[in-house]
């Protein structure tokens, strides 16, 4: 059984038929949608360049080829490990040898005083929602945080030629992940296209008339806004879990090789395990990791305790704003050691390496694939981070 019809869930399915799992499929899904791609939403499917048949992640023949039990418009309500029986949110009860949690995450969300036009944007019906409001042309709009999420649609609404202001509590964007250096070089893109950057502020609340119409900061002033898209975070779905015995800490707690408890395995936004090529104990978000470890953890499912292999991944994402492609490799902190190898960061077009401990942890390319690839290599062998830095000065 598969909990969450998500890309990790439906990744996971498609890895057991391949390795020549022929017994019964469970997939539970809590949307009623097909399973679809999530990228776009903050991109192409909300600058309404695509439409939503695109965002499919398998036709309509793939999906029959699973011969899977598909229960959409289900949520996962409880679990009892010893037994691996799943209770559905309709009281009916669902057993299997085998369980992958894949139950992803949930927006983070502020208080709305009950108003409209306040959204946050985590599946396709948000952001046929949040399209709809952008094609209506509204005066302006406020996106609170500036994280990825926040930036593609700031980046979105302002390629529709509207009005945009973002507001972050940190001091420069992704300065958590990135770094202050990184992190101007985030926000100076925004300004170049015009966006209102409000920095080192907090929201205080939402004023309006039945809809939005200010959002009110922390340092007493105001933003006029007819539509606010909130992108703050997201807290990993496992409540359902919480009677069940399995531990959680910021997600579903696994062992190197994805495994939770015997028989239950874990994969994406919502799994949190160690990574023995960092030495870390990591949640990985992005796309590509819901894509590998959905695979790692139903093969983990079939596997025996000796056959099982740790699941040990260079975590990496891109992010599309305006005319830049935005790649990250490896797990930066704001505190390691940063060297720009390739370009510039006036010219908005550059290559960075991040160094911890003497080893290199991480690449950061805007506009710069190649580098990212080559040096996304150099982390995976555990390349130092002087010899990562000599590389690039040879080239």
């Amino acid at each position: 059984m598969i909990v969450g019809a998500s890309l990790a869930g439906t990744r996971a399915a498609e890895a057991l038929r391949r390795d020549g799992f022929d017994g019964a499929i469970t997939i539970i899904g809590d949307e009623s949608h097909q399973p679809y791609d999530r990228p776009p939403l903050s991109k192409q499917l909300l600058a309404g360049e695509w439409e939503q048949d695109r965002i499919a992640l398998s036709d309509d023949d793939s999906l029959q080829e699973l011969n899977a039990d598909w229960r959409l418009g289900r949520r996962a309500a409880g679990l009892d490990v010893a037994s691996r029986t799943v209770t559905l949110d309709d009281g009916s009860t669902v057993a299997a040898d085998g369980i992958l949690i894949a139950t992803g995450a949930r927006c983070r969300e502020l208080p709305t005083n009950g108003l409209d036009g306040i959204y946050t944007l985590r599946g396709l019906d948000d952001c046929l929602a949040i399209r709809a409001e952008l094609e209506a042309s509204p005066q302006r709009v406020a996106v609170v945080g500036a994280g990825f999420i926040g930036a593609e649609v700031a980046a979105t609404a302002r390629e529709r030629g509207l009005e945009v202001t973002v507001i972050e509590a940190l001091p420069v964007p992704l300065g958590r992940v990135l770094g202050t250096e990184i992190g101007t070089v985030c926000a100076d893109v925004h300004r170049d296209h015009g966006v209102d950057l409000r920095l080192g502020v907090g929201v205080d609340g939402f004023d309006g008339h039945g809809r939005v119409e200010r959002v009110n900061l922390s340092d007493g002033t105001s933003v006029d806004a007819d539509v606010v898209v909130v992108g703050i975070g997201v807290i990993p779905n496992t409540e359902w879990l919480e009677e069940s015995g399995l531990e959680l800490d910021n997600g579903v707690v696994c062992d190197e090789t994805c495994l939770a408890a015997p028989g239950i395995a874990a994969a994406g936004d919502v799994a949190r395990w160690p990574n023995p090529l960092f030495g870390e104990i990591m949640r990985v978000e992005h796309w590509d990791n819901a894509i590998a470890q959905g695979q790692h953890a139903a093969l983990r499912l079939l596997a025996s305790d000796d056959e099982a292999q740790p699941y040990s991944p260079v975590p990496w994402f891109w992010s599309d704003q305006y005319d830049r492609k935005i790649q990250l490799a490896g797990r930066a902190r704001p505190d390691d050691e940063v060297r720009i190898i390739t370009g510039s960061t006036e010219e908005r077009r550059f290559a960075a390496l991040y160094g911890r401990a003497g080893r290199l942890v991480g690449v950061l390319g805007f506009n710069r694939p190649r580098h990212v690839m080559k040096y996304r290599n150099l982390i995976e062998q555990g390349t130092s981070f002087e010899d990562a830095v000599e590389i690039a000065e040879q080239e």
